[in-house]
């Protein structure tokens, strides 16, 4: 794969030039904060052309940071078995495989106790703690499929959340105070509209009535940093593959007791320390791992973490202020102008929510999402979402029972691409009349 960025990254707010447009009378458009691969490729559109391919479809997911690419291809060179062999490349890749771990727990403000366990993504990771929680849990209806499903499985309490953030949390701590309950499952950022739950009101909420905090990060991890410690949440999940490390990786983190206490997730190598045969009886006892490596059975997935550790260092390298200008520019663009589209209505859960990330569902009168996203692809070489995103009870809620279309922004995307999508819109809205 190939790196490269075809325009040129140029400031963060739409009123600050570069030294090279000083002369200007308006700055260069603003440019992606970060180089992704597949940033050169290009596409065939319906008029024969090939263009740039515009990906705005970060929150399916996101392609590989540069940095990620080259630790992924340095650990290629090194690979061998993990915390399994003495000798020297099989030293080198446990050192990356545990170290990934360490860098995980910096990123988002672990304990000194918690737990960082890698699993193959966010559903494998709240798979995972359904398996662990020892009594009740209450969880939303908005939720994505990863975080309503396996809660569903296990006999969850599921709340439908009013039509604003407030009364979102009124409706959680009345649920609570009719029954307790141990745990309470949020997502962290919605995947349909990318609008931001209040984490520690919900962490403080939770605590009050004796029950612990689960947080889908899937959706915020990449966007917003999230401190455990400063949060008061207790266990947070994500995925690398929205985390521009898409080499199969996932990650749970959080408080080990109920980790150590409940069997293994699977069962095989690496979970067990020791497993004695009993001829006689023809039985065999097994004495299990406490930590990580409980829930960890069989060989790792040592790229896969490789990736989200660098991952986790270069987005903390770019600064959290600067990824969110970046990203609050290019968002509120768009939503400013998809609202002047005739026809094109933008989605939104809560009436009263203030914060989001880079993600904006809408529909097109007189057009299916279906058409609107092959329209985009086929005319404009721009890759987006459309469908219900595996959150159904939501996006049936919000009046859109054939689904929408989503636009996702990342670090790799820059004000062209935002700007084409609009340009496009307005083509097939303008068909459509």
């Amino acid at each position: 794969m190939s790196i490269a960025t075809t325009e040129r990254t140029v400031c963060l707010t739409p009123t600050v030039t570069s030294p090279l447009t000083a002369a200007r009378s308006t700055p260069l458009p603003l440019g992606p904060l970060a180089r992704v691969t597949g940033a050169d490729e290009y596409v065939p559109v319906s008029d024969g052309a090939t263009v740039r391919y515009a990906n705005l479809d970060y929150a399916a997911s996101a392609p590989a940071l540069a940095e990620v690419q080259e630790a992924v291809q340095r650990a290629l060179g090194e690979y061998a078995s993990v915390h399994r062999g003495a000798g020297y490349l099989s030293q080198r890749s446990t050192s990356r495989y545990e170290r990934a771990r360490e860098i995980v727990a910096d990123f988002v403000g672990a304990r000194a106790d918690d737990h960082v366990i890698f699993t193959g993504n966010t559903t494998d990771s709240i798979n995972l703690l359904a398996s662990c929680v020892p009594g009740e849990v209450v969880v939303l209806d908005c939720e994505h499929h990863a975080n309503l499903l396996p809660w569903k499985r296990i006999g969850a309490r599921v709340v439908s959340a009013p039509l604003s953030v407030e009364g979102t949390l009124e409706v959680l701590e009345k649920e609570l105070s009719r029954r307790p309950a141990a745990l309470v499952s949020v997502t962290g950022a919605s995947n349909v509209t990318g609008e931001i739950l209040p984490i520690r009101r919900l962490a403080a909420l939770a605590h009050r009535h004796g029950a612990r905090i689960a947080v889908d990060g899937a959706q915020l991890v990449p966007h917003r940093r999230i401190s455990l410690r400063e949060s008061g949440v207790d266990y947070l999940v994500f995925s690398g593959h929205k985390l521009y490390a898409p080499f199969g990786s996932g990650v749970i983190v959080g408080r080990a007791d109920w980790f150590d206490e409940a069997e293994p997730f699977r069962c095989g190598g690496g979970a067990s320390y020791q497993v004695i045969g009993t001829p006689v009886s023809k039985s065999v006892e097994v004495a299990w791992h406490t930590g990580p490596a409980r829930h960890e059975a069989g060989s790792p997935n040592v790229l896969g973490a490789v990736a989200i550790g660098a991952a986790c260092e270069a987005i903390a390298s770019f600064g959290e202020d600067a990824v969110a200008r970046h990203e609050r520019f290019l968002t509120d663009l768009l939503l400013t102008s998809l609202e002047g589209i005739d026809g094109v209505r933008t989605l939104k859960i809560w009436a009263d929510s203030t914060e989001r990330v880079g993600i904006v569902a809408f529909t097109v009168a007189g057009r299916t999402p279906r058409e609107v996203a092959e329209f985009l692809s086929d005319d404009y070489g721009i890759g987006v979402r459309d469908g219900k995103f595996c959150a159904h009870p939501v996006v049936d809620r919000l009046g859109c029972p054939d689904g929408a279309v989503r636009a996702s922004i990342g670090l790799g995307t820059g004000e062209n691409d935002v700007r084409r999508l609009v340009r496009a819109l307005e083509d097939l809205s303008a068909r459509t009349k």
